[in-house]
């Protein structure tokens, strides 16, 4: 299949895996990379950029294929060395940066400088417009049903793709909801050029995380997952247990004087306890309602494999089939 996305990233096809915090290490981007998809790993996880610069050297054994990094711009006290950070991307021979979080214009000029192509994550339409007039290669456009931050609009896809297609002139993919072939025919119906997919990705055998975030995953229904620190307007979408039931409470009982502090304990520093311990309670963790559609953890390659299959079916028999 040939969009405009396989052509910019010289991939076989429309399908990529989002960066995510301690899941998109050099294992599972290689595996997606090597399927056809474009995979990501996710730069900040990496504590400092002499171990993200490891890590593309770990990836970059695994793979001849195109891979890229994700690049979390976020407001800190403390804000992690982004000009070393992009200083390894650049020397790492990586071509492709997925960034996200606030707008990545400071960042723009050496990447380019690189022949870095960028695809930046947005949730509404005015943010997407601002990426591309920046000069960002392609979006992934993030709806409501995302696990993760879906922003404060709450648009899903059914609105937001088509919205985006009528506006953007470079090329875009679906995020949020994104599981199989029917997803993928739905988000190229809508305007969108591929797709990115980050819980879906999650439940695959070369994902290097506990097997029992996996099996919450196959587990959960597309009514598990809760929406976290509304109150504070940095919405988080995550899988429901009983971090995030503490969590909610604390926003409900303290209202509009909640502060980070008060929940700090089930959201800073948790993931390497839940991805890699597998200690399920420890805290809360991002997942999108698309958990609803896992039903089994193949491997990268047989989850790409049988969604293509099902993506050409789709399109050649049964699309096709009603205008006969």
């Amino acid at each position: 299949m040939k969009t405009r996305i396989t052509e910019l990233f010289g991939i076989k096809h429309p399908i990529i895996q989002g960066g995510m915090h301690y899941v998109g290490f050099a294992e599972l981007a290689a595996a997606v990379s090597n399927a056809g998809g474009l995979g990501i790993i996710t730069g900040l996880t990496q504590k400092t950029p002499e171990l993200l610069a490891n890590e593309i050297a770990r990836c970059r054994a695994m793979t001849d294929k195109p891979f890229g990094v994700n690049l979390t711009f976020l407001p800190a006290v403390n804000p992690p060395d982004y000009p070393g950070y992009i200083k390894a991307i650049i020397e790492g021979g990586v071509k492709i940066v997925e960034t996200a979080g606030n707008n990545p214009q400071k960042w723009l000029p050496a990447l380019k400088e690189a022949g870095i192509k960028v695809i930046h994550k947005c949730t509404s339409v005015r943010h997407a417009l601002k990426a591309e007039s920046i000069g960002c290669d392609a979006i992934s456009v993030d709806g409501f049903e995302c696990g993760g931050h879906p922003g404060e609009d709450d648009v899903p896809n059914f609105i937001l793709l088509p919205r985006a297609a009528e506006e953007l002139k470079i090329p875009f993919v679906a995020s949020g909801g994104m599981a199989d072939g029917r997803s993928l025919v739905a988000a190229l119906a809508l305007g969108a050029e591929g797709m990115n997919m980050g819980t879906r990705f999650m439940a695959t055998k070369e994902a290097p995380i506990h097997e029992n975030v996996k099996q919450a995953l196959v587990a959960a229904s597309e009514l598990d997952t809760r929406l976290i620190l509304r109150p504070m307007r940095n919405t988080e979408r995550v899988l429901v247990n009983a971090a995030t039931e503490r969590v909610l409470e604390k926003e409900k009982r303290l209202g509009s004087s909640i502060q980070f502090a008060d929940i700090a304990p089930e959201l800073a520093g948790v993931y390497p306890r839940i991805m890699q311990q597998g200690d399920m309670d420890a805290g809360v963790w991002s997942c999108g309602m698309v958990a609803g559609l896992i039903r089994d953890v193949p491997s990268a390659k047989e989850l790409i494999d049988r969604i293509m299959a099902e993506a050409e079916a789709l399109i050649a028999k049964r699309l096709a089939g009603m205008l006969r």
